[in-house]
């Protein structure tokens, strides 16, 4: 079987306006939810220090991870016929992301996020999906794929993208990873069970495997037995600056967090983990069979973990994203606390 790429991702698109002001006023939460908000005084005008435009969404910035990373790679994403999607697609191009699949919507605008950051780093987004809204089964061509892997972000809720996927995964063997959104997260365990049986790579935070499962948000071990039954492939929990745990229902690896020179901007952290993840595995992967051994699945976590630790020292959801060579001579990437602990049956 020939294969034209190595790893074809699915997922938004947008044109990024990051704004920054050290007038940003951080109030603490005095009820239950978020810790922190962001207060914006009606009727103020509030000086801007700090712009910047890039683009962002998960399908396009676990890409150009993956393009760094040598692998060949193409990106399926809906913008808009507008001057952002243009943008999009271009940037892809000098990426070295293949474009071929990127459709574009005459419907609606290319999806806009802007991204209001107070001096602490974390930040709050303003998100338009435009044209994301519109990806659906029928306008990608699955018929016309040729992949080793698949890596699917958030599909809106939309399970029959996951249906096609199964169908490459059963025809040609390929592997996929799924990084779900909140709105698929939603969808709840009933729905998603059936997809989640066939995922080689399932990445989630820690709150979101929690609310997922029904289960405490303290209680791992018990979020990765309830994981380890629905999932056939390894189950992938992020925990913040705590690190990551990640199982195969035969033994959970945890490993820490690489120290960041500074915290600039978190944008497309997330994505920067997951797709730095999947590339190590895909690395140390042979004949299409994915390793799960210790020596495997620490370097893939190490590749996660030192792609999301560059990301946030830059600004941007694709700025600091790690070439392959970056990784692999960079010393300060060389450690990362360890261990790995069999699953009592």
């Amino acid at each position: 079987m020939a294969f034209f790429y190595d790893i074809v991702t699915i997922g938004s698109a947008t044109r990024d306006a990051l704004m920054r002001s050290k007038t940003f006023r951080v109030q603490k939460n005095k009820g239950k939810g978020l810790e922190e908000n962001l207060v914006l005084p009606l009727g103020s005008k509030i000086t801007i220090d700090e712009m910047f435009f890039g683009t962002g969404g998960a399908g396009t910035n676990t890409a150009v991870t993956f393009a760094r990373q040598g692998f060949k790679t193409a990106a399926i994403v809906n913008v808009g016929d507008d001057v952002r999607g243009h943008e999009i697609k271009n940037e892809l191009v000098q990426e070295g992301v293949d474009a071929h699949f990127v459709h574009t919507d005459p419907r609606a605008l290319t999806g806009y996020s802007v991204i209001l950051e107070p001096s602490s780093g974390e930040r709050v987004i303003l998100r338009h999906r435009g044209a994301n809204d519109n990806l659906t089964a029928t306008l990608i061509p699955f018929s016309r794929i040729r992949t080793r892997w698949l890596y699917l972000t958030s599909l809106s809720g939309n399970l029959s993208i996951l249906k096609k996927a199964a169908m490459l995964k059963k025809k040609y063997g390929t592997r996929i990873a799924w990084n779900p959104g909140g709105v698929d997260l939603a969808l709840g365990l009933k729905k998603l069970k059936p997809h989640l049986r066939m995922l080689d790579v399932l990445i989630v935070n820690q709150e979101e495997a929690a609310g997922l499962l029904g289960v405490s948000y303290r209680s791992r071990e018990k979020i990765f037995r309830k994981f380890d039954a629905v999932v056939d492939g390894i189950a992938v929990m992020t925990m913040g600056p705590k690190g990551v745990e990640v199982s195969d229902g035969k033994t959970v690896w945890r490993v820490g967090t690489y120290k960041e020179k500074a915290v600039v901007d978190r944008t497309g952290a997330g994505d920067s983990f997951g797709s730095g993840l999947v590339a190590g595995l895909m690395r140390k992967s042979k004949s299409g069979h994915m390793t799960t051994t210790d020596a495997a699945i620490l370097y893939a976590l190490r590749l996660g973990s030192a792609n999301a630790t560059s990301k946030v020292e830059y600004i941007g959801a694709k700025t600091g994203l790690l070439t392959k060579r970056q990784f692999e001579t960079q010393r300060r990437w060389k450690n990362l606390s360890f261990s790995a602990t069999k699953i009592k049956k």
